[in-house]
This record gives C-alpha cells, structure tokens and sequence, in this order.
C-alpha cells in the first residue's frame, strides 16, 4: 500500500503545484490586464484548490507510515537525516499552504467584481505558493535533500 501512495503522491504533488502556478499566473494576468473572470478562470480557481486539497489527504495518510515520521516522534531520530522537517516543518507548511489556498478560492469565488475576484485569488494562491516553494526538500535544502523527481 506504501509504495501505491508514494507513486499517487507523486502524481498530485506535480499536478497540485503545476494547477498552482497556472492559477497565479492566470490570476496576476487577469488583474493586470482587467480581464472578465470567465469559466475557464473560475475552473482553474476550482481544480487547483481540489487537487491540492486532495494531495493533502494523501500526504495525512502517508505521514502515518512515514519513517521519518515515525523516527522523529519515536526519539530515534538522527541529527541531519531529515526527519524533524519531515515530521515537523513540511508537514505544518504543507497545511497552512492548503488552508490559504482553500480560503483563497472561498473568497474569490464569493467576490463581487472579477478585479476582486482576480485580486483574491492572486494574493492568496502566490502566498500559498511562496510557503509551498519554502516547504519543498528541495536537492539543495540543507534540511533534507531529495531528488525533484523519484523513479
């Protein structure tokens, strides 16, 4: 079952941050350029905030069976192997990324005016962005390294 998750978080964890940027971007050009916010916005408005909101129960489940997860809490853990921003840090960047991403949308679908809607939506999801970007094990992070895509 591990390994069925690891490959559909991989999956959502692309799709969610693609969908993200795609709705910033879609956001910021409507903004600047006073578009109509059409049926096309408010979808991306909805998918994205779907997706990554389903990410976020896949992420639940596999903390569960996470061992850096499990090390951390257990107090086995070792300096520098990534489990204290695995158990700790990502996982309450991710939350608070899926919670402003998810208020964002409620907002924006409930504003009156499509500059405001635009508005919304744009300073919620880049806020969300920038902590998803922040919480990222990037290869280069000196608190856990991993490799952008797993085979």
């Amino acid at each position: 079952m591990y390994p069925t998750l690891l490959a559909i978080h991989g999956i959502f964890r692309w799709a969610a941050l693609i969908l993200l940027l795609i709705a910033t971007y879609r956001a910021w050009r409507g903004y600047t350029l006073g578009k109509i916010f059409s049926k096309g916005d408010n979808s991306t408005r909805h998918w994205t905030a779907t997706v990554i909101q389903v990410q976020m129960v896949v992420g639940f489940v596999l903390y569960n069976y996470s061992p850096f997860a499990k090390s951390f809490w257990s107090d086995a853990s070792v300096p520098g192997d990534g489990s204290m921003f695995f158990a700790i840090i990502h996982a309450t960047m991710m939350f608070a990324a899926v919670i402003i991403v998810s208020i964002g949308s409620a907002m924006a679908k409930r504003r009156p005016t499509d500059h405001e809607k635009y508005k919304t939506m744009l300073t919620w999801f880049a806020i969300a962005l920038l902590v998803i970007l922040v919480a990222i094990p990037w290869p280069f992070s000196p608190f856990a390294q991993r490799p952008l895509i797993r085979l």
